[in-house]
C-alpha cells in the first residue's frame, strides 16, 4: 500500500474545523483506503447491504453515536444531508467524514443542506510525492489509480484501466441518475481524447458525432462532473489583440488517456503524435495539485497570433504562468516572451522532464516536473 501522507495530513486539518468533512473524487482513487487510515469510531459503507439496513431509520442508527462517524458512498442516500445538519448541531461530540463519488449534484445537495458545516477535500490520483520521483514515467504510461499504477506489469495495468472504463460508464453513471447509453458516452469519451490539450470546437465535435452543441456540452459537463476531464478556461485581458476564447480540454488521468489511446507502454507512448498533449496534461494535473488551488481559478492565455502560455493563475496580487515543453532543453521563444510581457508575469515557469534546473530570463526558470514540491513556487 502507497501511504499518501500529504492527503492524511490535509484530511486531519480538515475535520478538526468542521463537524462535517467530505472526501470527493473518482472511484477507486483511494478514498476509502485513506478514510480506514484516519482513527474513527464508526463506519458505514453503503455498497454494504448490512449497512444499508442499518440506516433504513438514519435517525436511530445515527443519533446516539459519539466520535469521528465515516459513511462510504453517501452520495447512494442522499436524503441523509438534512439529518447530518441536525445532528452536528445537537450533537457535540459527533463529527462526519463522508465519502463519495463526485458529482455536481452531490456537492450540491450537500453545501445546500451543510452551509457553513462542511469542507470539501478533492482526492485525486496518486502525487509525484506518493510515488518518489524515479517512478515519474511509470506514473505518467499508468496515470494515478493506485492499483493502476502498482499493477504487476503494464499488460496489467492496462487491463485495469479497460475493464474501469467500462464499469465506470456502465454502472456509476447510471447511478448518478444519468440515462445515457453506455456505449455512447464511451464512442464520445474516445471521440474527445483525440481533442486532448487542444481547444474546444463544440460544433466540429458536434459534426463528427452527429449531435447538437447542446449534447455535447451535457455529455462533458457529465465528464467534468466527474472529475473524468477538465476545462481550461480561457484568460481574457484588454491588450489589444485578438484573443482565444474558447476552452481547453484535458482528460484528467493519464492512464486513462493513454488507454482510450490504445497506448500500453512508455514505448508506444514515445512514437505517438500526442506525446506532446499528453506530457501537457499530465504535467499540468500535477502543477495544479502543487499550487492547491480550486480548478475554476486556472486558465491558459492564447493569441491569434501564435503567442500563448499553457497554465494562468493569480496569487497574492500577482500572475503566475507555466508552459510545458516535451523537448531536452527548452529555450527563451518569442511566445514566451509576449506571455511574460503582455500578461505582466511575475514568474513564468518551463516545466519539462529533464533534470536540470535554469534560468532563461530573470523572470523565467525552466523546471523539472520532479522538482515542482521542492521549487513551489511563490
Amino acid at each position: 500500500m502507497i501511504e499518501r501522507k500529504h492527503d492524511i495530513n490535509e484530511v486531519k486539518k480538515i475535520i478538526k474545523l468542521f463537524p462535517v468533512t467530505a472526501i470527493l473524487g473518482t472511484r477507486q482513487c483511494g478514498k476509502t483506503t485513506l478514510a480506514k487510515e484516519l482513527v474513527y469510531d464508526h463506519y458505514f459503507d453503503l455498497e454494504n447491504p448490512r449497512d444499508i439496513a442499518r440506516l433504513q431509520n438514519p435517525q436511530l442508527a445515527l443519533e446516539d453515536l459519539e466520535g469521528l462517524i465515516v459513511i462510504d458512498e453517501i452520495q447512494r442516500i442522499p436524503d441523509l444531508f438534512p439529518l447530518l445538519r441536525y445532528l452536528v448541531d445537537n450533537k457535540s461530540g459527533q463529527k462526519y467524514l463522508i465519502l463519495g463519488s463526485a458529482s455536481r449534484d452531490l456537492v450540491k445537495q450537500s453545501s445546500e443542506s451543510l452551509a457553513g458545516r462542511i469542507s470539501y477535500y478533492y482526492l485525486n490520483g496518486l502525487s509525484l510525492n506518493d510515488i518518489g520521483k524515479e517512478n515519474i514515467k511509470r506514473l505518467w504510461i499508468r496515470g494515478g489509480f493506485p492499483i493502476s499504477f502498482i499493477a504487476d506489469t503494464n499488460e496489467d495495468s492496462y487491463l485495469w484501466k479497460e475493464n474501469y472504463i467500462t464499469t465506470f460508464l456502465e454502472r456509476d453513471i447510471p447511478q448518478l441518475g444519468i440515462n445515457i447509453p453506455s456505449y455512447t458516452l464511451r464512442r464520445f469519451w474516445t471521440m474527445l481524447s483525440h481533442f486532448h490539450g487542444q481547444i474546444i470546437n463544440y460544433s466540429e465535435i458536434a459534426r463528427s458525432f452527429g449531435i447538437s452543441d447542446m449534447t455535447i456540452r451535457k455529455y462533458l459537463e457529465i465528464l467534468e462532473g466527474t472529475f473524468m476531464v477538465r476545462i481550461l478556461q480561457p484568460w481574457y485581458v484588454n491588450i489589444g489583440k485578438r484573443l482565444v476564447k474558447r476552452p481547453k480540454i484535458y482528460i484528467k488521468d493519464s492512464g486513462i488517456f493513454h488507454s482510450l489511446m490504445s497506448i500500453e507502454t512508455i514505448e508506444n507512448l514515445l512514437s505517438h503524435n500526442k506525446l506532446g498533449a499528453s506530457w501537457e496534461g499530465f504535467a499540468l494535473e500535477h502543477i495544479c495539485r502543487s499550487i492547491g488551488k480550486n480548478d475554476r481559478e486556472y486558465y491558459f492565455w492564447s493569441t491569434y497570433t501564435g503567442a500563448e502560455i499553457d497554465l494562468f493563475w493569480q496569487n497574492k496580487g500577482k500572475n503566475w504562468g507555466v508552459e510545458f515543453k516535451y523537448t531536452d532543453a527548452p529555450k527563451l521563444t518569442k511566445s514566451i516572451k509576449i506571455a511574460s510581457l503582455d500578461l505582466k508575469l511575475e514568474h513564468l515557469w518551463v516545466v519539462y522532464p529533464g533534470n536540470e534546473k535554469y534560468r532563461l530570463a530573470e523572470n523565467i526558470t525552466v523546471l523539472p516536473l520532479a522538482m515542482i514540491e521542492e521549487e513551489w513556487m511563490y
